[in-house]
């Protein structure tokens, strides 16, 4: 998916962000069903299907937007969603290119074969929003681990977060030995992980716990939800989406601080590298990219990049 920040806001589209573990049943008959709700309802975006559950996200009209939530909390011959969370914001109308259903291993690519974690089973206490923001309040004595990519930690993030240097979610369990190394002591700490809307915390928590850590939670509702009942406090900059909006802004009074790649100016907006064997996501400002033909993101690439036909790989599979 190509970034681009310069739709604007318009009301009358709505995005929606739901998961939850549950069985699912008959997994072909339920992409199936998924798949004709959302053109009957004329969504756009990603629908991720595995026998462990659901991992939505979806734009439409408003109108239409509350028509399908009708349908998958009333309809429960295939997934049992009547009591779903689902984190809704203001669209544009082009969020996202296309409709996409599937099937996947699994709703979140942590990649642990063996080792992978089921959330029915083992995963970190949910802390509310509030008792987070208590925490912060209070001082407490807290560790927060921010389980999502580097580039998404880069335009925003929880302040005094550890941010695993990850390119994307699977090098979690690889990076972990070096966080317990850089900050001694931190297993036997009370942990809280957090994400953009919950789902990759799941996991990641249960994983913690797997491997040793005494006292972990997850943040419910994740950053999203956060951030929607407490605008401006105790996160840095802004929030990093997997759609055409890119950043989401839930306050106009805020710090940005994000930092252009090209010339070290503030900025929250993305580029990718125009190698065709890279396509990395990069900070590039306004400036920069109206001065510059092409966008690399090292002397390598300018050197020996092969630029055709730019196919900009999906965000959402690097989850």
């Amino acid at each position: 998916m190509k970034i681009s920040q310069d739709k604007p806001l318009d009301p009358s589209y709505t995005v929606i962000l739901f998961y939850k573990y549950t069985p699912i049943k008959e997994l072909d008959r339920c992409l199936n069903w998924q798949r004709g709700i959302c053109r009957k309802y004329n969504l756009t975006g990603r629908v991720r299907l595995a026998s462990e559950g659901i991992n939505a996200t979806l734009e439409g009209k408003n109108e239409d937007i509350e028509k399908y939530i009708n349908e998958i909390r009333t309809d429960l011959k295939y997934h049992d969603l009547h009591d779903v969370e689902i984190k809704t914001s203001v669209g544009t109308g082009f969020a996202f290119q296309k409709l996409s259903v599937k099937i996947v291993s699994e709703i979140v690519k942590l990649g642990l074969g063996t080792e992978d974690v089921d959330p029915n089973q083992l995963t970190g206490v949910h802390l509310k929003p509030s008792e987070l923001r208590e925490w912060y309040e209070n001082n407490d004595d807290f560790v927060v681990i921010d389980m999502r990519n580097d580039y998404e930690f880069r335009v925003g993030h929880f302040k005094n977060s550890i941010n695993p240097p990850i390119t994307n979610f699977r090098e979690i369990a690889d990076v972990l030995p070096d966080i317990v190394a850089e900050n001694p002591g931190i297993e036997n700490k009370k942990v809280i992980t957090v994400c953009t809307g919950g789902v990759r915390c799941e996991k990641a928590s249960g994983y913690l716990l797997k491997q040793g850590f005494k006292d972990v939670y997850q943040l419910d509702g994740g950053m999203h939800k956060y951030m929607e009942e407490f605008p401006g406090k105790d996160f840095r900059g802004g929030l990093f989406t997997f759609d055409n909006r890119v950043v989401m802004d839930f306050t106009k009074d805020r710090e940005v601080i994000g930092v252009c790649d090209m010339c070290n100016e503030k900025t929250e907006r993305f580029d990718n590298c125009i190698n065709d064997e890279c396509h990395v996501h990069m900070m590039v400002c306004q400036g920069c990219r109206d001065t510059n033909k092409f966008i690399w993101c090292s002397d390598k690439c300018r050197e020996t990049g092969r630029v055709g036909k730019v196919r900009f790989r999906d965000m959402a599979e690097l989850l």
